[in-house]
């Protein structure tokens, strides 16, 4: 079954009460039992629930997975899985990362005996001289969030499984439309469902897919007993919004391309951070382990000015400032004021972060419309004085 035909049938069935051709939603607490301990798979939402399972079941194939979760929050996903480390286990992480990553890392599990590695990916030899004995886990975003570099995923899965390490990769700027981390070699993909597979910017959730049957058990056991669980009309709207994901998906590809061509070539601009830029230090990593280049583009002006930055920023007109990212409305975020605020500013240039960095996420609106938007802006930010 192809990717468009799974985005849209994948783990739905018609309602067997009515027929109806939605998944129903199933807005209930607990399921009446014939007698104790007998019931029909389902017996207290926290631990089950019919809408969530297809959305679970939904994911689970996007990603070619066996297993899907749902959660409250990506970060929530992302701390379940971090609860099946102990203390004094040891983890590699991309440096490049969200920065409530980076926050859930180093202020939550670090204080409780996790030690974390955020070391640069872009070449993947550097994992090797970070793992000792204790370490456990490599964690790799790609793209990564907000400077789009590119980590050889099937690299990465060679070097885990040469050390009996887990391999976890948040796939939330590529979505499965375009990478399938499994494919590759990793052993779980993390999704902040809330951006693109929900899609229209009114959900927050996240998702952990894996084919372990072991890794898959611990995981339920978690979400079970922490109970950080999407709650069933979350996963109505997620499984709307993915049935249509691959036409969203191309349509932000094509604009996406439109707008990081066009910014490289503005003589105000610095630097365009994009993925299918062929001047891009792991292009032919990311044409090897991606299907197209995504919708998340980053870049700076030239001269390094905040305030320019700022201008721009400020007069967007069809662009909206704003945190998150992946639906079908264009937005701009200011990372190091906004969505990587969290991360130590000695962390984010150390990262190659600047505070003059603006990143992009671009939508399926008429692209004419976007590059004017910008064009217009960017003119404000550099032809008025401060």
């Amino acid at each position: 079954m192809k990717f468009g035909t799974k985005a849209i049938h994948a783990g739905v069935h018609p309602d067997k009460s009515t027929g109806a051709i939605m998944t129903p939603i199933f807005q209930t607490s607990t399921y009446v039992q014939d007698s104790p301990g007998v019931h029909k798979g389902f017996e207290y939402s926290r631990t089950h629930n019919p809408t969530r399972k297809a959305l679970e079941e939904n994911i689970a194939a996007l990603e070619n997975g066996q297993y899907g979760l749902v959660f409250g929050s990506g970060m929530a996903a992302t701390d379940t899985l971090l609860r099946t480390l102990k203390p004094g286990d040891e983890v590699i992480v991309s440096n490049d990362l969200y920065g409530g990553t980076y926050r859930v890392f180093t202020k939550v599990h670090a204080p409780w005996g996790l030690k974390f590695h955020f070391i640069s990916m872009e070449d993947i030899n550097n994992i090797k001289g970070y793992i000792n004995d204790n370490t456990k886990m490599i964690w790799v975003e790609t793209p990564t969030n907000p400077l789009i570099n590119i980590i050889d995923i099937k690299g990465a899965a060679e070097i885990a499984k040469a050390h009996n390490l887990l391999l976890a990769v948040d796939n939330t700027f590529a979505t499965p439309y375009l990478q399938n981390p499994l494919d590759l070699g990793a052993d779980v993909v993390m999704h902040s469902v809330t951006k693109y597979l929900g899609g229209h910017s009114d959900v927050v959730m996240g998702a952990l897919v894996t084919s372990h049957h072991d890794l898959a058990g611990q995981l339920s056991f978690l979400q079970n007993s922490c109970g950080a669980v999407a709650g069933p009309q979350d996963c109505f709207l997620v499984l709307r919004g993915i049935k249509t994901l691959h036409i969203r998906m191309q349509r932000h590809c094509e604009n996406g391309r439109e707008i990081a061509h066009w910014l490289n070539q503005h003589d105000k601009v610095e630097k365009v951070h994009w993925a299918g830029l062929e001047t891009h230090p792991n292009h032919t990593i990311a044409k090897a382990q991606m299907r197209d280049f995504g919708g998340m583009v980053s870049f700076t002006l030239k001269g390094d000015n905040l305030e320019e930055a700022t201008r721009l920023m400020s007069n967007l007109k069809v662009f909206s400032l704003a945190e998150s990212l992946g639906g079908v409305e264009s937005l701009c975020t200011h990372p190091t004021g906004m969505t990587h605020a969290s991360i130590p500013k000695e962390q984010r240039i150390k990262n190659g972060l600047k505070d003059t960095l603006i990143r992009l996420s671009v939508g399926i609106e008429d692209v004419e419309d976007l590059i004017g938007d910008l064009k217009q802006a960017i003119e404000y930010a550099v032809l008025t004085e401060a």
